[in-house]
């Protein structure tokens, strides 16, 4: 049985020389294995451009597999090796939206996606002040592979700072000229800041005199994120303590068995919310959708896009903020393979804010902004009509402050691009009036 070892998680490359190899060579998928460690047996030869055989994958499967790759699933050479074997063949793998292996690719995809995008909206850096150029540190334990691409869009958000990023699995160090990537850190070695820069200063030279350079995959322009436009402000490193509260953890927990009202059971998981402890914003919306739904992260697809790139313009780190929603469990109507969003009624609503007030009790929060009707229903017990409420701080029975805006999802669904844009412009500006208030 021919066995494939690849040099790390992400070897991409190897992967993809080793699946070609392979299918032209006729070799079935269950009868290979697939690890990582040290390359061993040589890969089958593959016929030249004269040879009878030709390779032919769509553009979309290899960018369905460069990100897949990353995950942590140790089943995923084998799972994309079996779409690339079939679509060799010629089956229309992508075209069958009901199939099992295609789905738990996407399902993983995402997952990365979901998990390049946290990492970026989370990661905080430790400036040195004694290092000369100033070193920023950064610690991070990702639930995927995600480092090594991610690396590419933080060292071009921050150029012209000397960055090192830590991991349990790799590093990534970056001079504002080279993109290097070597071995992790223990994170039992690291339980806070100073035992971070404490590591760091005893064994950093150990670390970077391992590092290698290279390009890491998949592309930057694959991990959703477009250039930063010129007029984008930009958002530096953060350097403050992000821990989480400890008892909204414990609720977290507890909401994951929540059966209080009938959305639990279709729902794939409880969607809590994020962010750090004593933060001074507090961010609710409807629901979580399908994506987040599928991930178990508020605000991970493309109404969460549209929110952090308007509290980017807006001056707002999301790494400061908390950011949940008045109802935990994606409300839908299966439609095909679809789910199709519904809008939770008052009961639903009702019976999900006792998970929202302990949020709420935990955080304190200076400013609760509310995006869209359901999130200020949930808050204020009555119906609100947005475009009259909106924009402008008021008092809550708690002695803090609400603040009414529209959800992100409402500027996905204007069809007219002037109007979509005039909406977004306007969206901002009431993040930037939260801002300022908070």
């Amino acid at each position: 049985m021919p066995r494939i070892v690849l040099t790390r998680e992400t070897d991409w490359d190897g992967w993809r020389a080793a699946t070609r190899a392979h299918v032209l060579a006729g070799t079935p998928p269950e009868t290979l294995t697939w690890s990582i460690g040290v390359p061993g047996e040589p890969l089958p030869e593959v016929p030249g451009p004269q040879g009878t055989n030709s390779f032919g994958v769509p553009r979309a499967l290899i960018a369905l597999a460069a990100q897949t790759i990353q995950a942590s699933d140790p089943a995923r050479f084998d799972l994309l090796y079996r779409l690339v074997w079939r679509a060799q063949a010629g089956e229309p793998v992508l075209e069958q939206r009901d199939d099992p292996e295609l789905t738990r690719a996407r399902h993983l995809a995402l997952a990365v996606r979901a998990e390049a995008h946290r990492m970026r909206t989370h990661l905080r850096f430790l400036a040195l002040p004694d290092t000369h150029p100033t070193q920023h540190l950064g610690w991070y334990a990702p639930v995927h592979h995600v480092l090594e691409a991610n690396a590419q869009l933080l060292t071009r958000r921050f150029a012209n700072l000397h960055l090192t990023i830590l991991t349990p699995d790799a590093s990534a160090h970056w001079d504002c000229t080279n993109l290097r990537f070597g071995p992790g850190l223990d994170p039992t070695l690291v339980p806070d800041d100073d035992a971070l820069v404490a590591q760091w200063r005893d064994y950093g030279p150990d670390i970077l005199a391992a590092a290698r350079t290279g390009t890491a995959i998949p592309p930057a322009e694959a991990l959703d994120e477009d250039p930063r436009p010129p007029d984008r402000p930009a958002i530096g490193p953060v350097v403050m303590h992000l821990h989480r509260d400890p008892a909204l953890v414990g609720a977290a927990e507890d909401a994951g068995a929540c059966r209080r009202c009938p959305l639990g059971d279709p729902a794939t998981q409880t969607v809590f919310g994020e962010g750090p402890a004593g933060a001074r914003m507090l961010f609710i919306g409807e629901q979580p959708g399908d994506q987040e739904d599928i991930i178990g992260r508020p605000f991970v697809g493309p109404a969460g896009q549209v929110l952090d790139r308007a509290l980017e313009e807006a001056g707002i780190d999301r790494r400061t903020i908390y950011i949940t929603n008045a109802v935990k469990h994606f409300k839908f109507t299966p439609r095909g393979t679809r789910r199709i969003h519904q809008t939770p009624e008052a009961p639903e609503i009702q019976v999900c804010r006792f998970w929202l007030d302990v949020e709420r009790v935990q955080q304190r929060p200076n400013l609760t902004i509310l995006m869209g009707a359901t999130a200020a229903r949930a808050v204020l017990g009555r119906p609100v009509t947005i475009g009259r409420e909106r924009g402008r701080p008021f008092p809550l029975p708690d002695g803090t402050r609400g603040f009414i805006t529209v959800h992100p999802s409402f500027l996905l669904r204007v069809p007219d691009e002037d109007a979509r844009a005039r909406e977004y412009a306007a969206f901002v500006t009431d993040l930037r009036a939260a801002a300022a208030i908070a």
